[in-house]
């Protein structure tokens, strides 16, 4: 019930961006790799958590979902709360954060349920110097976007790329695609595999019962193909004298 109370509150605010007319790409995720889960994980608590909460899901549930020991996942992705059972949180208070942003940083828990993973994959790809913004950037999937670019020191800084075009007789310059400095931590196909990674995650956490029902799902399948063979080969044997 608080997944669906939650998913309601994010509808309003997450649909600013909802006419975005940018070609989404498809991160081909997949739910049964625990490892991309796992740096998925890593990913969101070192650079997410700080602003956005996940506060309808646990960390005991995580890292037993994601095959993490508790020890070495509070040693290394519980930064907030002092039990496993305590909810993904941070500390940041809520009118300091609306204060600085304009508005409190959504709870990411249900968000790939709200955008999909092929807006969250392209937003987190589309981010752009723009220094007419207050966080000096701006993101072609969400304009005006009130955040910073976080992932700038993995991903490098971005830039938009312009084309000169004929329209109505001018010459005009229209946007062209994004550049990069190169000055990042990662390759361009590192940082793609580092958001993949993270959409898997965002993903997983919009519906955790997924890991289980979708392996449930393959093996009742599984059975009712060879329910049908047996049930095909007994109906032979029935009407095998039958003329």
């Amino acid at each position: 019930m608080k997944r669906w109370i939650a998913l309601l509150i994010l509808l309003p605010g997450l649909a600013v961006a909802a006419g975005s007319k940018v070609a989404l790409q498809d991160p081909n995720i997949d739910l049964t790799d625990k490892a991309s889960l796992q740096r998925g994980a890593q990913t969101f608590m070192n650079y997410c958590l700080g602003c956005h909460q996940m506060q309808y899901q646990r960390y005991q549930r995580m890292f037993n979902d994601l095959g993490i020991p508790e020890d070495l996942g509070q040693k290394y992705l519980q930064f907030t709360g002092e039990s496993v059972s305590d909810y993904m949180t941070n500390t940041m208070p809520a009118e300091d954060s609306a204060q600085w942003f304009g508005a409190p940083p959504p709870d990411l828990t249900l968000v790939a349920r709200v955008r999909g993973p092929e807006w969250l994959y392209t937003y987190f790809k589309t981010f752009y110097v723009d220094e007419s913004k207050i966080f000096g950037v701006n993101n072609l999937v969400f304009p005006n976007v009130g955040m910073p670019h976080v992932l700038e020191p993995l991903q490098g800084t971005p830039r938009l790329a312009y084309e000169e075009k004929m329209v109505d007789g001018e010459l005009v310059m229209r946007p062209a695609g994004l550049t990069n400095d190169g000055n990042g931590r990662l390759s361009e196909d590192e940082y793609n595999d580092t958001i993949r990674d993270l959409v898997n995650f965002l993903e997983y956490t919009g519906e955790p019962t997924r890991l289980k029902s979708e392996s449930i799902g393959r093996g009742v399948l599984i059975f009712i193909v060879i329910f049908f063979v047996f049930a095909l080969l007994l109906k032979k044997e029935y009407w095998r004298n039958v003329k």
